[in-house]
């Protein structure tokens, strides 16, 4: 007759699995609050951390979280570039756009990099703005960042015929040309304005408007009614982008159901079941 203990050893319990995000700083990310909601709306047992890892030691605590129970992690700033190198297994998308925010580790160790910005950003527009066509027209693209490049492949993938990205760094925005191919148009940062006419979904993918930093200052006389606008910024939800936009009669989305809808993919992954993107989400992560 086996001992209890004996039999435990036979039968481990099985593992809880865990996640988390990983960034420098981490207190700000509402990643917890999201994948918490998850959880407990599902009854699934598993848990969701924000771990805070300086550069230097991002190595070192990647390899490490497969062994402490980890399935997986988001990733946000400053690691999004740096994961790529890490990473045994990087998708096309992830290469393509130049940073990852989602990973997955498996049961051997080996670390897949993904990215879902992208899906998050077009998932978010089609559920709060279902009329949208994207081949109808040009978009143009504010900004020539990790987020922007995500949103321009996500829109060309889309359909898009043309589009325009301006950056106050023009060789940033030169470089996304050459890299996404002809579709690219290059507005110099003064003729941002000039950029919207005619444009039919104009985005910001610039962090200005943010609480805490500075306005976007782009004259948006050009905007025609009806166009769609969006703002990848959600601290404040209506930016003052967005609040003038709708004054002059566009269609405006705001930028948090981004965040909801690129980690729905990873929950997915780590935890087994395909959570929903609704009001009592953004209840939820708006605290």
């Amino acid at each position: 007759m086996t001992s209890d203990s004996q039999n435990q050893t036979a039968n481990p319990p099985p593992q809880v699995p865990i996640a988390g995000v990983l960034g420098w700083p981490i207190a700000h990310s509402r990643s917890p609050a999201l994948h918490g909601h998850w959880l407990a709306r599902y009854g699934i047992k598993g848990h969701y951390v924000p771990v805070a890892v300086a550069p230097e030691h991002l190595a070192e605590v990647l390899h490490t979280m497969p062994r402490m129970g980890f399935v997986g992690a988001n990733v946000t700033i400053p690691h999004k570039e740096a994961v790529l190198a890490l990473a045994d297994v990087v998708t096309d998308r992830a290469a393509l756009i130049g940073a990852a925010n989602t990973l997955i580790f498996r049961p051997d160790g080996t670390i897949h990099a993904d990215n879902t910005d992208g899906y998050g950003f077009i998932a978010n527009i089609r559920q709060n703005a279902p009329g949208w066509i994207p081949d109808l027209g040009p978009a143009a693209v504010i900004g020539a960042g990790g987020a922007a490049r995500a949103v321009v492949a996500s829109l060309l993938e889309s359909g898009v015929p043309e589009l325009r990205i301006t950056n106050r760094t023009r060789l940033r925005a030169q470089q996304i040309r050459s890299e996404f191919g002809a579709k690219v148009v290059v507005y110099d940062w003064d003729d941002a304005g000039a950029m919207l006419e005619g444009a039919l979904t104009v985005v910001n993918a610039t962090s200005m408007g943010m609480v805490g930093k500075p306005p976007l200052r782009v004259a948006l006389d050009a905007l025609a009614p009806g166009t769609l606008v969006t703002d990848l910024v959600y601290t404040p939800l209506i930016t003052p982008f967005l609040a003038e936009a709708q004054a002059r009669g566009c269609e405006i989305v705001d930028g948090l159901g981004m965040l909801l809808h690129q980690g729905a993919p990873g929950f997915e992954r780590w935890f087994g079941h395909r959570p929903e993107v609704d009001e009592a989400l953004r209840a939820a992560v708006l605290g």
